[in-house]
């Protein structure tokens, strides 16, 4: 339209602009695009904020997605949109106008083809726009008013403020995103990438580890800012993708891994700091690892077991709901899960003022607290709460089970014992047996190798049905505690030196491949190959293996090198097999907007 800002718009966009006369040449130019690019129609008479369109039109996370008057389609979208468009040909007749009307709610022909593609099954995304204009007015009247209405909103305010992610934690959304945001848009004008932050992030949180590991007050205080100084980068890498709608399957995956990376390798330089100074915090620091990885599987498999559920209600669900409408509850109810922001500001302080002794001890009481608060929930709604799972939740659980060729083989021809509860009571029972011995039992003691043939018998026993129970969520917490734990009391029990360090790299690699797991679960691309996981031996046949290396090399150096090359050789398996996915996937653009970890 004349004097209309609609194809600068778009060529901004990314966008190059074609004009089609009617619905025939529309289908015309539309062939002629490579059937590997993004495609979009618009209705000429078009009005409305461009930031309305960056979200219609260039958000990655959806294979098609509309606002009035506006349609986009990516490949995987495409024959449904022809099919769409031919429908349509036909219904109206070749040769009329592109801004003609039909009996739908958006009239003009976008319109009708994302109501036709919704109506054969291809589910077309509709942003939420707020304050946004997106109108396609039919006279001069109705167009100055749409003009005066895209006048009156600043589309910019709006996108600074929807790139902060709308539930966070309380020291996130008011000592971080306040000037973060502004750093987001900083990056997205020049040209930075979320990922190029992300990576940003993880370089800052390794310095910072450094300086913790030289052991001195100026090393610990600059730990802290540094520390901090990673947090903002990691607050600023999503809002720059929710700024700029750039979103990757590959961003997802960085942002995710690298904040374990980033955490347990400051955990780990604050270890080393200690000992410079005397004090060993290894036992302590793999607990924190410990324990702030069993925290994060309980989370991923709860959400995994009931995000799908069918016919879910719980009263302790709607008793928290009843919660969140009081304002300051919910604030309270973030802060005391001790998410990532809190728990990070809490890491930084304590690393400047006082000691890594201290900085455990406040991390192991805070994140016990919280797990059990969290896990008591939890408990609470799948006790109440009356739902059928779905397959596809039972089988996520099988895959974070992490189940290896023992589990597997007496899941097979083992027994199928009956009951609600069979799968996590038979699993704590193994893990009980398992972790008592570890720390009853005398260092390098049969009766450990015993217990652990036992808890390999009882994991296969645990997932040999389908885990569709009320608590089958809890099996994978429960392997991992008893993996987690063994190791950790077999190390600390050792007196060899350097076998803490080690078992702390071991727990590391493992967890980057639960971790990996369950984003790869999460990005709807399905668990770890199994030959990756047989070749690893499951959770079950690592800790048996940690068994037996502690009966055969009982008070030799040679336990904490059997311990650094299983951990060298988990890692580098792991890692090539990870990357080699992660890079190569073609799964969907997602980007975490869940509980902050």
């Amino acid at each position: 339209m004349p004097g209309s800002s609609l194809e600068g718009d778009l060529r901004s966009l990314g966008f190059d602009v074609r004009a089609a006369a009617d619905v025939t040449e529309a289908a015309r130019l539309l062939s002629a695009v490579p059937a590997d690019d993004r495609v979009a129609l618009v209705d000429p008479r078009f009005v409305g904020h461009v930031h309305a369109l960056r979200l219609a039109l260039t958000d990655p996370r959806f294979p098609a997605a509309a606002v009035p008057g506006a349609l986009t389609a990516q490949p995987g979208a495409r024959p449904a949109l022809v099919r769409a468009l031919r429908t349509t040909t036909e219904a109206v007749g070749a040769g009329v106008p592109a801004g003609s009307t039909a009996v739908v709610t958006d009239r003009t022909v976008p319109g009708r083809l994302a109501a036709a593609m919704d109506a054969e099954g291809a589910e077309v995304q509709r942003p939420e726009l707020g304050s946004l204009v997106a109108a396609v007015p039919t006279d001069e009247a109705a167009r100055a008013a749409a003009r005066s209405a895209v006048d009156a909103v600043d589309d910019e305010a709006v996108r600074l403020r929807s790139a902060v992610k709308a539930r966070d934690g309380f020291f996130t959304t008011y000592c971080i995103s306040p000037y973060s945001r502004y750093l987001a848009r900083w990056c997205a004008r020049r040209g930075l990438t979320p990922n190029q932050v992300t990576t940003a992030s993880l370089l800052t949180a390794l310095v910072a580890a450094g300086c913790a590991a030289t052991g001195t007050r100026g090393g610990y205080v600059a730990a802290g800012l540094l520390l901090l100084f990673s947090f903002v980068l990691d607050c600023t890498d999503g809002q720059l993708a929710r700024y700029s709608l750039q979103y990757s399957t590959m961003g997802a995956w960085l942002d995710a891994t690298f904040d374990r990376a980033k955490e347990y390798a400051y955990y780990a330089g604050l270890a080393l700091g200690a000992a410079r100074g005397g004090d060993d915090v290894w036992a302590l620091a793999l607990g924190a690892m410990v324990l702030q990885s069993c925290r994060h599987v309980i989370d991923f498999s709860f959400n995994e077991a009931n995000h799908d559920a069918v016919a879910n209600s719980s009263p302790t669900a709607a008793l928290s709901d009843k919660l969140d409408s009081v304002g300051w509850t919910v604030w309270l109810r973030r802060m005391i899960v001790l998410p990532i922001g809190e728990r990070w500001a809490m890491i930084a302080v304590l690393t400047a003022v006082t000691t890594p002794r201290i900085v455990f001890y406040a991390l192991l009481v805070g994140c016990s607290f919280a797990a059990c608060y969290t896990t008591a929930g939890r408990l609470l709604r799948s006790l109440t709460r009356r739902a059928s799972r779905t397959d596809r939740a039972a089988q996520a659980l099988a895959d974070l089970a992490d189940s290896g060729p023992i589990a597997r083989l007496v899941a097979a021809r083992g027994p199928r014992i009956p009951g609600a509860w069979t799968a996590p009571a038979v699993a704590l029972v193994g893990a009980g047996a398992l972790i008592a011995a570890a720390l009853q039992q005398p260092f390098g003691s049969r009766q450990t190798i015993i217990a652990a043939v036992f808890y390999a018998v009882c994991s296969g026993i645990a997932v040999a049905r389908p885990l569709k129970g009320a608590l089958d969520w809890l099996v994978p917490p429960v392997f991992r505690a008893a993996e987690y734990c063994t190791i950790l009391a077999l190390a600390a029990r050792s007196d060899i030196d350097g076998a803490l360090p080690a078992a702390f790299g071991l727990v590391s690699a493992v967890a980057y491949h639960h971790y990996d797991t369950v984003y790869r679960i999460r990005g709807g691309t399905g668990a770890p190959p199994q030959w990756l996981v047989r070749t690893i031996g499951g959770h079950e046949g690592r800790t048996l293996v940690v068994a037996v290396l502690a009966a055969v090399l009982t008070g030799t150096s040679g336990f904490t090198l059997a311990l650094t090359a299983l951990a060298v050789a988990v890692a580098l398996i792991v890692l090539v097999e990870s990357v080699r996915f992660w890079v190569s996937s073609g799964a969907p653009a997602v980007h975490d907007e869940g509980e902050p970890a």
